[in-house]
């Protein structure tokens, strides 16, 4: 995957360029990337979308860093046998377990207590949390009460809370551009569930702790005139440094796994479609494997 900003994106001479201000091309192997990144300063022509529909490659408009995701060219993926495959452990209760049970062991380092529904795994997880929050705003001298905030006023949360719900909307962007990068669905999820970006919840709460918490609250402590600004762009310098994208994709296969399938099989009595599409130069669907 890649990232590509402050330029016209566009077919020349063949080949998908990104054009600077100065004209300069700098030349994008399309056939061989999974998904674009397009990044704030971007233009993108009707070529360069055609190209990259033809080879598979998945087109993503996010904002710098991928703090924010705005729309993808193909949402939920291109690949049925993925999103199938998602929705088959999501819909079996004890595969669901598996993979909840997965996830706990991936955000607390340790295996999830035995003989546990996923709605206790839930309740253990919330008080583990509560107390990580209380640690980490002692760590970094900031005055803590509990996680609380209000969607519809802004304002009405205090200091630690505003930068941590900043921090956190950026981690769900560029969580949600992995998913779509990975071909699952965003909206089926496993401890989450009901809302658009169930899975992106689930996927971000692995990460959360590791890195943009520690920055809602150092930001929290500096008592910035901006907070919200000051979130947004150390979320973004931190992703790039740390190549966040690139660690969540391989854990959300891992997590996945967890449930002990493969991709579930068609139907011996189902059948190609009466038009087959054309003939792609590119692979089938989203290029991740």
């Amino acid at each position: 995957m890649i990232f590509l900003e402050y330029g016209l994106v566009d077919v020349k001479d063949g080949a998908f360029v990104l054009v600077d201000e100065k004209g300069v091309r700098t030349h994008i192997p399309i056939g061989s990337v999974a998904c674009v990144m397009l990044e704030p300063g971007t233009r993108i022509s009707h070529n360069a979308v055609k190209l990259a529909a033809e080879v598979g490659t998945l087109l993503v408009w996010v904002g710098e860093g991928g703090v924010r995701l705005y729309s993808s060219g193909q949402p939920g993926g291109a690949r049925s046998d993925r999103i199938l495959y998602q929705a088959k452990l999501a819909l079996d209760d004890d595969l669901r377990l598996k993979v909840v049970r997965k996830m706990y062991e991936m955000r607390f380092n340790e295996p999830a207590p035995q003989k546990r529904s996923v709605e206790q795994l839930r309740g253990i997880e919330g008080a583990r949390v509560k107390k990580m929050y209380e640690m980490m705003a002692k760590r970094y001298g900031v005055s803590w009460k509990r996680r609380d905030y209000n969607q519809k006023i802004w304002s009405s949360g205090d200091v630690p809370n505003r930068c941590l719900s900043s921090a956190t909307s950026c981690l769900y962007g560029i969580t949600e551009a992995a998913v779509l990068a990975a071909g699952y669905a965003p909206a089926v999820g496993f401890i989450h569930w009901g809302k658009p970006l169930s899975f992106v919840y689930d996927i971000a709460d692995l990460f959360k702790f590791e890195t943009v918490v520690p920055i809602a609250f150092k930001i929290a402590a500096s008592h910035s005139h901006n907070l919200e600004r000051e979130v947004r762009l150390a979320c973004r310098d931190f992703f790039r440094e740390q190549k966040i994208l690139s660690k969540i994709i391989p854990t959300i296969e891992d997590v996945l796994k967890a449930g002990e399938i493969s991709p579930p099989k068609m139907p011996d009595e189902s059948i190609p479609p009466a038009i087959p599409p054309a003939k792609s130069i590119g692979d089938i669907g989203h290029r991740s494997k």
